[in-house]
Protein backbone atom coordinates (compact mmCIF):
# COMPACT_ATOMS: atom_id res chain seq x y z
CA UNK A 1 0.00 0.00 0.00
CA UNK A 2 2.84 2.33 0.78
CA UNK A 3 4.47 1.84 -2.60
CA UNK A 4 1.28 2.69 -4.28
CA UNK A 5 0.59 6.01 -2.54
CA UNK A 6 4.37 7.09 -3.01
CA UNK A 7 3.73 5.94 -6.72
CA UNK A 8 1.01 8.36 -6.92
CA UNK A 9 2.50 11.13 -5.07
CA UNK A 10 5.51 11.12 -7.65
CA UNK A 11 3.24 10.92 -10.66
CA UNK A 12 1.86 13.77 -8.82
CA UNK A 13 4.91 16.02 -7.61
CA UNK A 14 6.62 14.89 -11.04
CA UNK A 15 4.12 16.05 -12.85
CA UNK A 16 4.09 19.77 -11.16
CA UNK A 17 7.38 19.80 -11.24
CA UNK A 18 7.67 19.71 -15.22
CA UNK A 19 4.40 21.75 -15.99
CA UNK A 20 5.96 24.60 -13.48
CA UNK A 21 9.29 24.29 -15.71
CA UNK A 22 7.53 24.52 -18.68
CA UNK A 23 5.99 27.98 -18.03
CA UNK A 24 9.09 29.09 -16.83
CA UNK A 25 10.92 27.88 -19.70
CA UNK A 26 8.17 29.49 -22.12
CA UNK A 27 8.84 32.56 -19.84
CA UNK A 28 12.78 32.75 -20.71
CA UNK A 29 11.99 32.30 -24.92
CA UNK A 30 9.93 35.58 -24.51
CA UNK A 31 12.45 37.41 -22.99
CA UNK A 32 14.85 35.95 -25.48
CA UNK A 33 17.19 33.81 -22.90
CA UNK A 34 17.32 30.84 -25.46
CA UNK A 35 20.01 29.03 -23.60
CA UNK A 36 18.60 29.44 -20.32
CA UNK A 37 14.97 28.16 -21.67
CA UNK A 38 17.12 25.32 -23.27
CA UNK A 39 18.33 24.03 -20.40
CA UNK A 40 15.37 24.00 -18.35
CA UNK A 41 13.38 22.30 -21.71
CA UNK A 42 15.79 19.74 -20.81
CA UNK A 43 15.42 18.91 -17.65
CA UNK A 44 11.72 19.43 -18.33
CA UNK A 45 10.99 16.97 -20.97
CA UNK A 46 13.44 14.38 -18.29
CA UNK A 47 10.99 14.97 -15.61
CA UNK A 48 8.01 14.44 -17.77
CA UNK A 49 9.02 11.29 -19.11
CA UNK A 50 9.99 9.91 -15.94
CA UNK A 51 6.41 10.72 -14.55
CA UNK A 52 4.44 9.53 -17.80
CA UNK A 53 6.67 6.59 -18.23
CA UNK A 54 5.53 5.92 -14.00
CA UNK A 55 1.71 5.70 -15.40
CA UNK A 56 2.21 3.62 -18.23
CA UNK A 57 4.67 1.10 -17.00
CA UNK A 58 1.96 -0.42 -14.64
CA UNK A 59 -0.94 -0.49 -17.62
CA UNK A 60 -3.52 2.44 -17.59
CA UNK A 61 -5.60 0.64 -15.50
CA UNK A 62 -5.46 2.23 -12.00
CA UNK A 63 -7.62 5.46 -12.59
CA UNK A 64 -5.60 6.98 -9.54
CA UNK A 65 -2.52 7.10 -11.23
CA UNK A 66 -4.19 9.21 -14.12
CA UNK A 67 -5.96 11.07 -11.07
CA UNK A 68 -1.93 12.23 -9.82
CA UNK A 69 -1.25 12.84 -13.27
CA UNK A 70 -4.27 14.91 -14.27
CA UNK A 71 -3.46 17.06 -10.67
CA UNK A 72 0.23 17.55 -11.00
CA UNK A 73 -0.40 19.37 -14.28
CA UNK A 74 -2.84 21.60 -12.50
CA UNK A 75 -0.92 22.52 -10.03
CA UNK A 76 2.06 22.58 -12.47
CA UNK A 77 0.16 25.47 -13.98
CA UNK A 78 -0.77 27.26 -10.86
CA UNK A 79 3.19 26.85 -9.51
CA UNK A 80 4.28 27.76 -12.86
CA UNK A 81 2.64 31.00 -12.97
CA UNK A 82 2.93 31.45 -9.46
CA UNK A 83 6.79 31.43 -9.92
CA UNK A 84 6.45 33.73 -12.81
CA UNK A 85 5.00 36.22 -10.95
CA UNK A 86 7.59 36.24 -8.43
CA UNK A 87 10.59 36.39 -10.25
CA UNK A 88 8.91 39.24 -11.99
CA UNK A 89 11.58 39.03 -15.07
CA UNK A 90 11.32 41.79 -18.15
CA UNK A 91 9.55 44.80 -18.64
CA UNK A 92 5.86 46.19 -19.23
CA UNK A 93 4.64 49.10 -21.08
CA UNK A 94 1.94 51.18 -19.39
CA UNK A 95 -0.21 53.35 -21.20
CA UNK A 96 -1.63 55.84 -18.99
CA UNK A 97 -4.98 58.37 -19.77
CA UNK A 98 -4.66 60.39 -16.89
CA UNK A 99 -8.29 62.89 -16.08
CA UNK A 100 -6.84 66.41 -18.01
CA UNK A 101 -6.83 67.93 -14.15
CA UNK A 102 -4.07 65.35 -12.82
CA UNK A 103 -2.01 64.90 -16.06
CA UNK A 104 0.76 66.98 -14.17
CA UNK A 105 0.58 65.51 -10.65
CA UNK A 106 0.54 62.05 -12.42
CA UNK A 107 3.89 62.96 -14.21
CA UNK A 108 5.85 64.79 -11.28
CA UNK A 109 4.91 61.95 -8.67
CA UNK A 110 6.39 58.89 -12.05
CA UNK A 111 9.31 61.25 -12.54
CA UNK A 112 9.73 61.98 -8.92
CA UNK A 113 9.77 58.01 -8.48
CA UNK A 114 12.54 58.01 -11.07
CA UNK A 115 10.07 56.30 -13.59
CA UNK A 116 10.53 57.23 -17.71
CA UNK A 117 7.29 58.91 -18.24
CA UNK A 118 6.81 60.02 -21.88
CA UNK A 119 3.23 62.84 -22.62
CA UNK A 120 1.80 62.59 -25.66
CA UNK A 121 -1.35 64.48 -26.97
CA UNK A 122 -4.08 62.49 -28.98
CA UNK A 123 -7.86 63.00 -29.64
CA UNK A 124 -10.26 60.85 -28.01
CA UNK A 125 -13.92 61.25 -28.04
CA UNK A 126 -14.44 64.26 -26.21
CA UNK A 127 -11.44 66.52 -27.27
CA UNK A 128 -7.20 66.47 -26.71
CA UNK A 129 -5.93 63.78 -24.39
CA UNK A 130 -3.16 63.33 -22.85
CA UNK A 131 -1.41 59.52 -22.97
CA UNK A 132 1.66 58.68 -20.47
CA UNK A 133 4.18 55.97 -22.02
CA UNK A 134 6.08 54.60 -19.26
CA UNK A 135 8.33 51.51 -19.84
CA UNK A 136 8.45 49.89 -15.73
CA UNK A 137 9.97 46.80 -14.72
CA UNK A 138 7.72 43.89 -14.04
CA UNK A 139 8.81 43.87 -10.20
CA UNK A 140 8.24 47.66 -10.03
CA UNK A 141 4.25 47.28 -11.45
CA UNK A 142 2.53 46.93 -7.97
CA UNK A 143 4.21 49.97 -6.90
CA UNK A 144 3.23 52.18 -10.28
CA UNK A 145 0.03 50.87 -9.89
CA UNK A 146 -0.49 51.98 -6.56
CA UNK A 147 0.79 55.44 -7.20
CA UNK A 148 -1.47 55.59 -9.57
CA UNK A 149 -4.47 54.08 -7.57
CA UNK A 150 -3.26 57.20 -4.22
CA UNK A 151 -3.62 60.25 -7.67
CA UNK A 152 -7.02 58.92 -9.02
CA UNK A 153 -8.54 54.89 -8.37
CA UNK A 154 -10.39 55.66 -11.00
CA UNK A 155 -7.50 56.23 -13.80
CA UNK A 156 -7.63 54.58 -17.10
CA UNK A 157 -4.54 52.35 -18.28
CA UNK A 158 -3.40 49.70 -20.15
CA UNK A 159 -0.71 47.36 -19.36
CA UNK A 160 1.60 45.20 -22.22
CA UNK A 161 4.22 43.36 -22.54
CA UNK A 162 7.60 44.54 -23.39
CA UNK A 163 9.90 41.82 -25.17
CA UNK A 164 12.78 44.02 -25.61
CA UNK A 165 14.08 47.62 -24.88
CA UNK A 166 17.15 50.34 -25.56
CA UNK A 167 17.92 52.93 -23.03
CA UNK A 168 15.22 54.22 -20.70
CA UNK A 169 15.03 55.59 -17.27
CA UNK A 170 14.76 53.46 -14.49
CA UNK A 171 14.10 53.99 -10.74
CA UNK A 172 18.19 52.31 -9.10
CA UNK A 173 19.84 52.67 -12.45
CA UNK A 174 22.98 54.29 -12.06
CA UNK A 175 23.82 57.29 -13.96
CA UNK A 176 25.57 57.71 -16.83
CA UNK A 177 28.91 60.18 -16.41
Amino acid sequence: MGELIFSYLFIFAARAVDVSLGTIRILMLTRGKKAVAAAIGFVEISVFILALSHVISCGLDDPWKIVAYAAGFATGNYLGSFIEDCMAVGYLSLQVFPPRDKVGKVISRLRKENFGVTSVVGAGRCGPRTILFVIVKRRDLKRVLKLLDEIDPKIFYNIYDARTIHGGVFPGARKRK
